[in-house]
């Protein structure tokens, strides 16, 4: 009997980072703005490390934020960077967390609009009026004047929204915010904010967003663009900060990365409005929440392993799924964060 419980404990060992150990499970929550690539990136990292089991829950990056810094996660998702205050409160809960960017994506506007056979135009102005309730019809006279030609409807305009704490949403309104006076000093940018616009409906998630938009006639909401083309939802073009009229691609999103002339210290950045006649304007970064101090010895060295294969080897993954990989500009600084994060021995 003996014999045979220690060979059944010896099969389920495995060698990683040169030290025999029991398989590992890593359990992750937050951002769906990147979970179809998180998806991915388990399914193939899982391919070729068996022993080490990753989880990941699409909750929205207010509650990834507010998991990790409880500890019930042993990462967190988040396209907001945390804030001084949460990093604060964090640090005074468990120690020192870092941003590690995983890849970058594109915030589109989705609309269901019968009727119209080509992409409608979008503004920076044009968008926050509509989300302020100030827009209320698909045919007004600011939507007319950047889509030549269209004829679009006399319908009114549903506004759906995230209504949970969203790093989609930080995203957007961090946009809005640089390109809208009055947004700015009404509204704002965060995870969560005041939405203004008469009638509107929240969802929870990219998902119900997407589903929402699909299910109601005259809407638009924003998601990210793998949810837009997952679902078939007609998505435009939106003028960036050169004035040109710019589709979210792959392409479009590294250009806006290329406008970044420093790289943070601590790597929490906006990519959004960005200079670049090729520049998609509501571009972003998301992030692998991390702490630099690991107490689990077996958790700390999968978590680490597996976030570097994420921003390394797993990045060729990216496009297939319209993520654009990480500028090369941040990888040193990527690197350090991960070779000084501390496992416990």
């Amino acid at each position: 009997m003996v014999k045979g419980f220690v060979k059944c404990v010896c099969a389920s060992l495995a060698i990683f980072g040169g030290l025999v150990q029991a398989d590992v499970t890593l359990n992750g929550a937050g951002a769906s703005f990147p979970k179809p690539m998180y998806d991915k990136f388990i399914a193939e990292y899982n391919r070729i490390k068996p022993d080490v089991k990753v989880n990941y829950s699409s909750v929205g990056s207010g509650a990834g934020i507010k998991q990790i810094t409880q500890g019930i996660v042993d990462f967190g998702g988040s396209d907001s960077p945390m804030t001084d205050a949460q990093l604060a409160k964090a640090t005074q809960a468990n120690g020192v967390i870092f941003h590690i960017p995983t890849v970058m994506g594109a915030v589109v506007p989705v609309y269901n609009v019968q009727g119209v056979d080509k992409s409608v135009n979008f503004s920076g102005p044009v968008l926050a009026d509509i989300f302020l309730g100030k827009i209320t019809k698909w045919n007004d006279a600011k939507i007319a004047e950047i889509n030549q030609g269209m004829n679009l409807p006399d319908k009114a305009i549903t506004v759906v929204h995230r209504s949970d704490g969203s790093g989609t949403t930080a995203i957007f309104t961090d946009y809005l915010a640089k390109v809208s006076p009055e947004w700015k000093s009404t509204v704002g940018a965060g995870t969560s904010v005041k939405w203004l616009a008469t009638g509107a409906i929240g969802g929870k998630g990219n998902e119900q967003v997407a589903a929402n938009v699909q299910n109601t006639p005259g809407s638009i909401g924003y998601v990210e663009l793998i949810y837009a083309l997952a679902n078939k939802i007609a998505y435009g073009p939106v003028q960036n900060k050169n004035g040109k009229f710019v589709i979210a691609t792959m392409e479009s999103v590294s250009a806006a990365a290329a406008s970044l002339t420093e790289v943070p210290d601590d790597l929490r950045m906006s990519l959004t409005n960005a200079e670049g006649d090729d520049a998609y304007p509501i571009s972003g970064l998301t992030w692998l929440l991390v702490y630099q101090n690991q107490k689990n010895a077996a958790k700390g060295r999968a978590l680490v392993d597996f976030v570097t294969w994420v921003t390394h080897d797993g990045q060729a993954l990216a496009p297939a799924l319209h993520y654009a990989p990480l500028p090369k500009k941040l990888m040193t600084t990527i690197d350090e964060k991960l070779g000084s994060i501390k496992v416990a021995q």
